[in-house]
């Protein structure tokens, strides 16, 4: 006989608190590992699929780290140095900008900027904070990210764990349910499938969306001839995953730069401004579709409550399982309704007989 619902709760409820105990204590601890779960994840398909091609698990797991570490090679040969570079480059030419941002509006409202106003001590003020935020940030990204220790966990600790997940993951899956309690394993299963799915669709389905569009606004912005195009697009591209949060903000930003480098060639600035409709438009109707689907199952309302919630008590460890945890929670709700919709405290006990009774004569007449 399975446990009271009352001592199943308690139980969960533990296991809730020393999860969050563990993210608490030991985030630093868990964020390679965490990475390197989420690659598993992310590529395990992908290894499925390389076994049914005929290759084996072990063969299949080799062939995808390869292509991952050339593909690591090459960003780092061609990429990363020129993202630097640029990110550098706007740093330096934010005073500059404002500087002509304060020129035309003097020239169109002298009135407006004479030296004691209030909007162009802001201004001024906006730009310098701005320079000096872009190369503190700069410089703390720089130090954290070549520091002995973070170098040595994400460059060698997360692509071993990442290796050792994906070979192991179909075994540990089937570990996993071997574990399930026999009176709630259907259930459980169940709902694992509805959460897999929910992830399957954001996680691997956004990722990808993030690498195309991110590519696709990178390589237009640098043919039409805009500086820091390839910064844009990358900027553009790592935030599509929050729904017109990225069109918006890589808009606005390459728009703004194009105002500044192209002021009066309105055709290229029109055609900066004519990429990311095109890019709006292929997302939302191809790109999309095809790689996550009509439905996803995770607003993103709740998912930036989710990602700012865990980020603020967990810091970036709590960010990495953000989206984890409020996939696994909206499932749990929906299956919390699901329940409530077919219990006696929902439908009523009129009902419910008359159902019973409806069955009944059902059964009688066959």
């Amino acid at each position: 006989m399975a446990l009271p619902v009352k001592q199943q709760l308690t139980y969960w409820g533990i296991a809730a608190v020393v999860f969050l105990a563990l993210l608490w204590s030991l985030g630093q601890v868990l964020a390679p590992f965490l990475v390197g779960g989420a690659i598993a994840y992310f590529l395990d398909p992908v290894a499925d699929r390389l076994e049914r091609w005929g290759l084996s698990r072990v063969a299949a797991t080799t062939v995808i780290s390869l292509s991952a570490l050339l593909i690591a090679v090459l960003l780092v040969l061609a990429v990363i140095p020129s993202l630097a570079a640029q990110l550098s480059g706007l740093v330096e030419a934010t005073p500059k900008i404002f500087a002509r941002l304060q020129a035309f509006l003097t020239e169109r409202f002298p009135d407006l900027l004479d030296e004691n106003s209030v909007i162009r001590q802001s201004i001024l003020s906006v730009g310098d904070s701005l320079k000096d935020w872009g190369t503190q940030a700069a410089k703390t990204l720089f130090t954290s990210a070549l520091g002995v220790l973070n170098a040595i966990l994400f460059l060698v600790v997360v692509p071993v764990v990442a290796f050792y997940l994906l070979l192991d993951w179909d075994k540990m899956v089937a570990r996993v349910d071997a574990l399930l309690p026999r009176d709630h394993a259907p259930v459980v299963r169940d709902l694992a499938r509805r959460i897999d799915g929910v992830l399957a669709a954001f996680v691997r389905g956004q990722i990808s969306v993030c690498i195309v569009l991110g590519v696709f606004y990178s390589a237009a912005l640098m043919l039409a001839g805009l500086d820091f195009g390839l910064l844009v697009g990358a900027i553009a591209g790592a935030i599509t995953f929050i729904p017109y949060v990225g069109a918006l903000v890589g808009g606005a930003l390459a728009i703004g730069l194009a105002l500044f480098q192209f002021w009066g060639d309105w055709v290229s600035i029109g055609i900066v401004a004519g990429i990311f409709a095109l890019g709006q438009f292929l997302e939302g109707n191809v790109i999309t579709p095809r790689l996550v689907g009509n439905s996803v199952g995770l607003h993103p309302v709740w998912l930036l409550f989710a990602l700012s919630a865990f980020g603020s008590a967990f810091g970036f460890v709590g960010m990495l399982v953000a989206v984890p945890v409020a996939a696994a929670l909206g499932v749990l709700t929906r299956f919390a309704i699901e329940r409530y919709q077919e219990s006696l405290l929902y439908r009523g006990l009129s009902r419910a007989e008359a159902e019973a009774k409806a069955e009944q004569s059902a059964q009688d007449a066959s």
